[in-house]
């Protein structure tokens, strides 16, 4: 069955079907062109609405390369229920570090120099969880402690209960 015809419980009106009851068509070599050159219109069109946004897309996307040696930050994101590098809600950091670059692995993989708080966290990292650190002459780096638990998880626990309610 095809999924508009699940959806809406009858068949989808093809170039086939649209004739409506009691009258009927000859499809001819006419009809068969004039669905052709629709398809046709509609596929360019559909390739130039793909090519503008694909252009408003790309705008905003740059290729970020690191080189050894480079320090940049790691993309903490925390999801709710998970508590990873420690850090979790709304107000938590979303980016920890910097952090130097050891190695790069591939395309787009890097390895970093984690501290040792951060041991049980593999040190590989894709570009997109890393955010290039652009060093400024009074910016002093230094390692801020970031409590870890070796499963990277925790469980929630109410602290009080605030109201009852039946």
């Amino acid at each position: 069955m095809a999924p508009f015809e699940v959806l809406y419980g009858r068949p989808c009106r093809s170039p086939i079907l649209w004739e409506g009851v009691g009258e009927r068509q000859m499809l001819g070599p006419q009809s068969i062109q004039q669905d052709a050159e629709l398809v046709r219109i509609i596929r360019r069109r559909m390739s130039e609405n793909h090519d503008r946004q694909k252009s408003y897309a790309d705008r905003r996307r740059r290729p970020l390369e690191f080189s050894v040696g480079e320090h940049a930050f790691l993309r903490v994101s925390p999801t709710k229920g998970v508590k990873r590098f420690g850090l979790r809600g709304k107000l938590a950091l979303r980016y920890i570090g910097p952090f130097e670059i050891l190695e790069r692995i591939g395309e787009v993989a890097y390895r970093l120099a984690l501290p040792p708080t951060l041991t049980g966290v593999h040190n590989v990292f894709d570009v997109s969880m890393l955010r290039k650190y652009v060093p400024h002459p009074s910016h002093a780096l230094r390692e801020v402690p970031v409590p870890f638990q070796l499963d990277a998880s925790y469980e929630e626990i109410p602290v009080q209960i605030l109201d009852r309610k039946e």
